[in-house]
């Protein structure tokens, strides 16, 4: 007569099974960059104690909604979907994150303080700051983030023009808050503020409204008219031109977001699409990072 397997078998036959599944997750987290394992809470890069946040996979409503005030031609609704989720700086990268790994420092407001956002840097030094922290860190790959990935993180789920609701104050973000005739003049700053002065978006994250202008990895372009799953922006000659005022001509530029403490609330809107050559630099126009997982 057959017996199943008796009490001392199934307990042997568990730890085995236990066994094979721990050491498949020790596989798998050997194959992130620096053997560390995924996780969803935060991170610091260790040499230049840049905080980030993961920002976890999702769907959302890009562009702006008809109607929503100040909306531009170029802010296309349309649905997108992040299919991997990403570390995005808690901060705009900071004078003094910047002088760590490049020495020098470009900043225009450098009275302001070590933990006031860089500024006056172009695409192109950028690109050598990102090649600089990926040799010295060793953790993976850091770049810009793309529009999409900029603005689902803006957005942190909600779907108003701010993520702060319809509305915008200077007691919650760093922008231009007088009117169109110049006066409440105590709701101009006039500089940038160190990051982190402001409350922070639902998921954590500071400043993506004013303080300054962030770079975007992507060439600006049309959106698609449908949904759309882990955008890029066009390639450089699928780009479409924008006039340059100080050059004359139409050329190529990359997408800036996020508004600045020199511009009004307008500039500051989740959806809003502005631009910049990538040899182009300014006192208000600083970046964020992603650490890709």
């Amino acid at each position: 007569m057959a017996h199943g397997p008796s009490k001392a078998e199934l307990v042997k036959l568990g730890l085995i099974v236990l066994g094979l599944l721990t050491s498949s997750a020790c596989s798998r987290a050997s194959n992130v960059p620096g053997g560390e394992k995924p996780s969803l809470g935060p991170w610091r890069e260790p040499v230049t104690g840049m905080e980030f946040v993961f920002i976890p996979p999702g769907s959302f409503l890009m562009g702006s909604e008809p109607g929503e005030p100040g909306r531009q031609l170029d802010e296309v609704l349309h649905e997108v979907e992040i299919t991997h989720g990403f570390y995005l700086g808690r901060y705009e990268v900071t004078q003094n994150e910047w002088v760590k790994l490049m020495g020098r420092n470009p900043s225009q407001f450098p009275n302001c303080g070590p933990r006031c956002p860089i500024e006056t840097v172009t695409y192109d030094d950028i690109q050598a700051y990102i090649g600089r922290l990926t040799e010295r860190s060793r953790a993976g790959r850091f770049r810009l983030p793309t529009e999409a990935e900029w603005e689902y993180a803006c957005r942190a789920g909600t779907r108003t023009p701010f993520s702060t609701g319809r509305s915008l104050s200077t007691i919650q973000a760093n922008f231009d808050g007088r009117d169109a005739e110049g006066r409440n003049k105590e709701r101009f700053r006039g500089l940038p503020a160190p990051v982190g002065s402001f409350p922070p978006n639902p998921w954590g994250l500071y400043d993506l409204h004013g303080n300054v202008w962030e770079w975007c990895e992507d060439w600006y372009g049309d959106y698609p008219a449908g949904p759309v799953r882990d955008p890029r922006g066009p390639r450089r000659e699928l780009a479409r031109p924008v006039w340059d005022a100080r050059g004359g001509d139409w050329i190529f530029k990359r997408v800036i977001r996020g508004g600045s403490w020199y511009f009004n609330a307008d500039s500051c809107r989740c959806a809003l699409r502005y631009t910049h050559a990538p040899g182009d630099k300014g006192f208000s126009l600083g970046f964020r990072l992603v650490r890709e997982v």
